[in-house]
C-alpha cells in the first residue's frame, strides 16, 4: 500500500483485521475495507462496494498463508481446507468478481492489470511443505491459465513469486504461534527479504510500459541460493578460490 500510494495510487486496501488496516489507511491515505476473502459472501459485497466507488485499473492479490508442516500422511485435512480456500478460492472468487471491474477500465483507458503473489513454494517441493506447496501451487496454475485466457484483451497477469521473507506473521502462523520456533527459521540469515521489497517488485511491475508483461518474478534473498540451498552467517567473499 505504502509502494503504491508513492507511485501516486489511489489504492484501496482490503484485509480481515479491520483496526489494523484503518491504520494503515490513515498513514498512507489509502482507502481501507474490511473482508475475509475466504468468505463469498463477503467477496461478493466488498466487488459491489468496488463497483460503486469507480473504475479498478488493477487488482493486486497478496492475501493467503500457510498453516503447519505436516506431511502428506499426518496432514490436517482442515488445515490444508484453509490453505486451499485462503490461497487458490479466494484468488478465483476475487478474479471471477474483479474482471468485469478492470475490463471496464481497460474500455475507458487501454489497459489494467493484475497481479498475484504466489511463492517459491509453488516451484520447488520440500519436506514439511506439503500442504502449501499444493496450495501455492494450484494458485500459480490458476495465474499461468488466467494469462492464457485474457490473451488478446489490454490486461497484463504478473506471478510475484517471493522466497523467504522475515514478516511479523506468516512463519508464526504455519508454526501455530510459537514463537521461538518461528524465529528460529530465519535465526543466521543475512538480510532475508522484508514485505516492502516485495512491494517495491509490485509496484515497479505496475509501473511498466503496457507493453511489457512480466510473466513470473522470482525473488530471493541473496543468502537463499535456492529453496533448499540457505546461508545461515554472514555473507562473505570466498578466499579459498583460484
Amino acid at each position: 500500500m505504502r509502494a503504491l500510494r508513492a507511485q501516486g495510487w489511489e489504492v484501496v486496501g482490503v484485509a480481515r483485521r479491520e483496526e489494523r488496516l484503518a491504520a494503515l489507511a490513515a498513514e498512507t491515505g489509502a482507502s481501507a475495507i474490511a473482508c475475509d476473502l475466504t468468505d463469498a459472501d463477503a467477496v461478493a459485497a466488498l466487488i459491489e462496494e468496488l463497483d460503486r466507488s469507480g473504475p479498478v485499473h488493477a487488482l493486486v492479490q497478496v492475501a493467503g498463508g500457510a498453516r503447519g508442516t505436516d506431511s502428506v500422511e499426518g496432514g490436517s485435512a482442515e488445515d490444508w481446507q484453509w490453505m486451499f480456500d485462503a490461497n487458490v478460492l479466494s484468488t478465483q472468487r476475487l478474479v471471477a468478481g474483479m474482471l468485469p471491474l478492470l475490463r471496464k477500465a481497460a474500455t475507458a483507458d487501454g489497459h489494467a492489470d493484475t497481479i498475484f503473489v504466489t511463492s517459491t513454494a509453488a516451484q520447488i517441493a520440500y519436506p514439511g511443505g506439503a500442504g502449501y506447496n499444493a496450495a501455492k501451487a494450484g494458485q500459480s496454475m490458476l495465474v499461468k491459465v488466467l494469462r492464457q485466457e485474457l490473451n488478446g484483451e489490454p490486461i497484463r497477469v504478473v506471478e510475484v513469486a517471493p522466497g523467504m521473507v522475515h514478516t511479523e506473521e506468516f512463519t508464526l502462523n504455519r508454526l501455530g504461534g510459537d514463537s521461538v520456533a518461528a524465529e528460529a527459521v530465519y535465526s543466521g540469515v543475512d538480510e532475508p527479504l522484508l514485505a516492502e521489497d516485495v512491494a517495491d517488485v509490485i509496484a515497479y511491475a505496475l509501473s511498466t510500459p503496457r507493453r511489457v508483461n512480466l510473466d513470473q518474478i522470482t525473488m530471493r534473498p541473496v543468502a537463499q541460493s535456492a529453496q533448499h540451498l540457505l546461508a545461515r552467517g554472514p555473507l562473505h567473499v570466498r578466499t579459498d578460490v583460484d
